[in-house]
This record gives structure tokens, sequence and C-alpha cells, in this order.
């Protein structure tokens, strides 16, 4: 509660100080002020500093061409480029959305400049992306190995759901009639088992598929920024449900085996079949909702934080 407090005065603070300097009019007093916040707020990843200086003064183009640091030649996206603090990185879970966050920090301030700047080198004959890439090298092969472990990891488990869904498809429960016909095909209940059997093999096919295409991936960096994330949140998405699929089927399968026998076993078996579903939704849906909503949320400068 304190922390939300510091922060809603400190936001508050900034809009007065931009206000009031915006009054006097006086470019050079006003850059010498804010120039140093904004390029600090560039550096340790502060948007709301940004949106402030730039919604109070509308000089995107005068803030490109100010903010230089004259030691170091780096404009406003070099300092972009620079590794975030430990604790900006740590709020990310996985190596990878720490890239993505990464990634997307510098595309965000990328959008304020003019393509001068963009390729501008600093006194190191560095361009922006050339730091970005030398800042971020270790925690990109941090983020190939994460995504490689999860990829593999997802893809044992959907290639034995598979194996299941595929058996379950050909030994019916209660086997069939003397012509072929499914013992228990006139049972509503039969047909849940059908279906479900079938939505987990093609599910978890599909995530098989999605897992492979982000293990055969080349894994540069532009490629955590979206196209990683999306296999990997689609192939979450698949995975579970084909987990989901399967507990369905197996209830519907004791369902239909112990019903006319030991009635009283079969709803305690149903409901310990749920367990692994809530397992997995509670180890893996956190880090789902975490993918979905830092590659399709609101960007960095839009999200409000107060």
């Amino acid at each position: 509660m304190i922390a939300k407090v510091t922060h809603y005065q400190s936001k508050l603070l900034t809009q007065h100080i931009c206000t009031n300097i915006s009054k006097k009019r006086d470019h050079e007093l006003t850059w010498k002020i804010l120039g140093s916040a904004t390029s600090a707020a560039v550096q340790h990843g502060t948007p709301e500093v940004i949106d402030d200086s730039t919604s109070a003064f509308q000089l995107h183009k005068a803030f490109q061409a100010t903010l230089i640091d004259k030691d170091e030649k780096e404009n406003s996206l070099h300092k972009a480029a620079k590794l975030a603090p430990p604790y900006r990185i740590s709020v990310m879970t996985g190596a990878a959305l720490q890239m993505q966050r990464e990634l997307q920090w510098y595309k965000e301030v990328e959008n304020f400049m003019e393509p001068s700047y963009i390729k501008a080198t600093n006194k190191n004959k560095k361009t922006p992306k050339m730091v970005f890439m030398e800042e971020h090298k270790d925690l990109l092969l941090e983020a190939q190995q994460w995504m490689k472990d999860v990829s593999s990891s997802s893809t044992v488990v959907a290639a034995l759901i598979i194996t299941m869904a595929f058996a379950g498809a050909f030994t019916l429960p209660g086997g069939n009639e003397d012509n072929g016909k499914p013992l228990f095909l006139d049972r509503a209940i039969f047909m849940l088992f059908i279906v479900s059997d079938a939505i987990a093999l093609f599910s978890s096919t599909a995530s098989v598929v999605m897992f492979l295409g982000i293990l055969t991936a080349r894994f540069a960096a532009d490629d955590f920024l979206y196209a990683l994330p999306k296999r990997m949140t689609i192939g979450l998405v698949f995975l579970f449900m084909s987990l989901a699929a399967t507990m369905i089927a197996f209830s519907a399968t004791l369902a239909l085996v112990l019903k006319d026998k030991v009635t009283w076993i079969a709803a305690p078996l149903v409901v310990m079949s749920c367990v692994p579903v809530g397992l997995f939704g509670w180890l893996q849906f956190p880090l789902l909702i975490e993918l979905v909503y830092s590659t399709y949320g609101p960007s960095i400068f839009s999200q409000k934080k107060n």
C-alpha cells in the first residue's frame, strides 16, 4: 500500500513539474531538467516519465535531436538498448518473456526515433541494434534454452496423450457386439467418450506440431518478440485442451463400465481424475496468462500503472 501511494505521489510530482516547466517556454531550461530525467527513464525502463514528458510538450522530434550523451555519443535508442536492471527483468517469468520485454521496450523507444538516429553510431562505432545484441547476448542464450526446455517437456506429455487417445479410439469401453457394433453405442455418455477422445487426439497432435515448430526455429533475437511466444501460447492451449479431454474420456469410461456394477466407486474415481487437470492448470495457467498478456496485451507506454 505504501509503495502504491509513493508511486502515485511521484507520478503527480512528475506531472506538476512538466506543467510548470512548459509554462516558462524556456527551451534550454526545459531540456536541462527533463532531458536527463527522460534519458534515465529510457535507460531504466520507466515509461511513466517518458509518457508525461512527451504528452506535456509534444516535442517528439526535439526529444530525438536533443537527448544525446556527449561523452559516449549515444542517443536515446542506445540507452534503451542497454540491459535493464535486475529488478525490472525479474518481474517477468522465464528468460524468454524477459527477452520479449526487453525487445518491446527497445521497439517502443525506436518508434519515437527518426531513421537517422536508429542507425547512428556511438563513440565505439556501434549502432543501437549492435549495442542491444551485445548487452543481451547472455539473456538471449538463456531464453533459447528456456524455450527449448519447456517445449521438449511439453512435447513428451503431448506425445503420451496422443498414444493414449489413439489406443482408446480402437479399444472401446465394453467392447463390441458380434456384428462389430459398440456395446454402449446407444448411451449418451458413450458419445461423450468418443467426442472427448477425438478432441484429445487432435489437440495433442496440434500441440506437438507447435512445440516442434519451436524446437526447429532459428531462435533469432527478434523471434522472441512475437513469433516464438505465439507458438508457445498456442502449444500450451492445445496441450491443456488435450489433457482435459483425456480426463473427460477416462471419466466417461469409468461411468460406462462401473455404472451397473460398483456404482459407489465411480464418483470418487471421476473426481480423482480431475486432479491432474487441476494441477496442470495451477502450474501452467499463470504462465499461459502471462504469455497472452505480454504478447497480445497493450504496449508498454499504454499500460496504466497508477
